[in-house]
């Protein structure tokens, strides 16, 4: 018999018996730093941008000088010279002069806005201004973007480009990351071939969808292959991944048939947790700990064992890598009636229709091809018997 938990309480118990696994730290150039995770909090030593700077060519003035100017009367400043791109500007204006500046330019002293060229007329030596401008008006002031002892990033980051885009420009090109956690993956099963299946068997899937989403949350794969449904070369295996890695997923042999030893395996080698979680899919979900090391045991289905990966493995992850809690990405409504089952919590994939609506991509646990079709996944609660047409729904990535 499963000993079933809610998902909440088989996550709570994971993050607990892995609080105290601390990844090391490793600083990486910043050319390879794309899709690590931050180990420390970013401060910002300096101002961005460090001077005040117009965001539009035309001409750097002082905001009081333009107030009531008009088509019909312009406002009239002597041009007192001209600042280029990367130019500091080395001169003060004063009351009734202006300055031409390019897009990026820096302000000079006195100035406290700037003028588009296209409200402006250039007549001997005067500028007549033709619209008024506010202080600060199309000027990016200084440390409008970071400020000095700001917080840019915070640890826990993923990189992105857009995070590449504020280490550079805070001069940061050594950057402090997480190692990347090597989580081993075994799959198991005597119907499990990597060649050309015979009748009765099947490809290895399951090795390969998990190692491609084991990356995708910035870890490290050790791929052990496939294992026969013989104890002693499955309790080998985990021996060995328990070795070289820093958590194992074992998929297959979770349901409590006569042939599933995985439970009993992990409780031979260190100590099972839970067997069973009140989810669909995924009910078979096992974990425990041998030598320190979280151990997972995944459905053989593929879409059972990802939505396990998704939802419960990467719980794991977030926890060692200090990751932002999952948050749903968007929300939608629903196009039919949904039913479910009372009592355990569903996910079930789903895509937009013509109408931009939300439905369900209607598929078995065995079946792959609907993760390449779905655009998300929502959430059934497991007190629910379903959920009717019109309901509001917050959709998770995959």
């Amino acid at each position: 018999m499963l000993n079933v938990l809610t998902r909440e309480k088989a996550v709570s118990l994971i993050k607990e018996k892995t609080a105290q696994i601390t990844p090391e730290t490793e600083k990486v150039n910043i050319a390879s730093a794309l899709g690590r995770t931050l180990a420390q909090d970013v401060i910002s030593a300096e101002n961005i941008p460090s001077f005040d700077r117009t965001t539009v060519d035309g001409y750097a003035v002082i905001a009081a000088d333009t107030f009531g100017a008009g088509e019909a009367i312009p406002a009239q400043l002597d041009t007192v010279g001209e600042i280029l791109m990367g130019e500091k500007a080395d001169f003060t204006l004063k009351r009734g002069q202006c300055a031409k500046i390019s897009t990026g330019g820096m302000l000079p002293n006195g100035a406290d806005a700037a003028v588009m060229v296209e409200h402006t007329e250039n007549a001997e030596g005067l500028c007549l201004i033709y619209k008024s401008v506010a202080p600060y008006e199309n000027v990016t002031k200084t440390g409008d973007d970071i400020s000095e002892g700001e917080t840019a990033l915070k640890r826990g980051t993923v990189i992105t480009p857009a995070e590449t885009g504020i280490l550079s420009a805070l001069g940061i090109y050594t950057v402090p990351v997480f190692k990347k956690p090597v989580i081993a993956i075994i799959s198991t099963g005597d119907e499990i071939v990597n060649d050309t299946p015979e009748k009765g068997q099947i490809r290895d899937i399951n090795t390969y969808l998990l190692s491609a989403s084991v990356k995708q949350y910035g870890c490290d794969v050790l791929e052990y292959g496939a294992v026969r449904d013989r104890r002693e070369e499955i309790e080998g295996a985990v021996k060995d991944c328990a070795e070289k890695a820093d958590a194992v997923l074992i998929s297959g042999g979770s349901s409590a048939g006569t042939r599933d030893m995985t439970v009993d395996i992990i409780d031979s080698l260190g100590e099972a947790f839970f067997h069973g979680i009140a989810m669909k899919p995924g009910k078979p979900t096992i974990f425990g700990m041998i030598n320190g090391k979280p151990v997972f045991g995944l459905p053989g289905h593929p879409l059972a064992a990802y939505f396990v990966f998704r939802l419960i493995v990467t719980e794991y992850i977030r926890g060692v890598l200090r990751l932002s809690p999952d948050k749903p990405k968007r929300s939608g409504c629903l196009e039919v009636n949904i039913p479910s089952n009372h009592g355990r919590e569903e996910f079930l994939c789903i895509k937009f229709n013509e109408n931009n609506k939300v439905v369900p991509v209607h598929t078995k646990s065995g079946i792959v091809s609907v993760l390449s079709e779905a655009e998300g996944f929502i959430r059934i609660p497991r007190d629910a018997e379903g959920m009717f047409k019109g309901t509001a729904v917050e959709i998770y990535e995959l």
